[in-house]
């Protein structure tokens, strides 16, 4: 007699316990998947990924403490196969481009997860990629944009913060003038009319966040 075909191992990273029991839901009626881990931020996604070595990890990106980002670069690290699909409900094209970046295999909206977790856990088990049409069009559309500088993203996260050119200069320890040189900069490449916009532009798309 033939032994049943092994199981995709899967766990589960997200801070919402609502949604990992949806989810664990999901996959307890799937003859071929198993739940075998759960966490609830990215240093617990470290260490269950020690200690069960799962098939596939679910990944959350916005969590307190370390970020799902952050967790599959650290994982990967160490373990240099781990397969991941992100799980979240932002469409941004920077975050996208971080999670690939990252490791991720897919890319899944959280309202999406009904219809397509189960196909997209076994197709990035078999080795394939998924990232849905939307998220896709949307990298295509900024495929072409400048991306901002390290420096330039530090100074639309202090303006989203709610500072003025002057703290923003003490804070970074630059002139005045160097700031508004690089909020010019920034509202050129973000095709924003001014600094509230460019810091709406920079939150959608995932350059910062509060």
């Amino acid at each position: 007699m033939s032994s049943p075909p092994k199981k995709i191992r899967i766990a589960l990273v997200d801070d919402h316990p609502l949604l990992r029991q949806g989810i664990a839901a999901l996959v307890a009626d799937q003859t071929d998947l198993q739940l075998v881990a759960q966490a609830s931020n990215g240093l617990e996604a470290i260490e269950q990924f020690r200690i069960h070595r799962p098939d596939v990890m679910l990944m959350d990106l916005q969590m307190p403490g370390m970020n799902g980002i952050d967790a599959m670069i650290a994982i990967r690290g160490e373990f240099s196969e781990a397969r991941f699909i992100v799980l979240t409900t932002y469409t941004g094209d920077v975050q996208i481009v971080r999670a690939l970046k990252a490791g991720a295999r897919a890319y899944l909206l959280k309202s999406l997860l009904h219809r397509e977790l189960l196909d997209t856990i076994r197709a990035v088990h078999a080795g394939q990629k998924r990232i849905p049409p939307e998220v896709a069009a949307e990298l295509a559309d900024h495929a072409a944009d400048d991306t901002l500088t390290p420096r330039e993203i530090e100074v639309l996260r202090l303006i989203a913060a709610g500072n003025a050119n002057k703290l923003v200069a003490d804070q970074l320890a630059i002139t005045e003038e160097t700031v508004k040189a690089h909020v010019k900069n920034i509202l050129s490449k973000l095709d924003a009319n001014d600094r509230t916009h460019a810091v709406t532009i920079g939150l959608k798309r995932g350059i910062i966040e509060l």
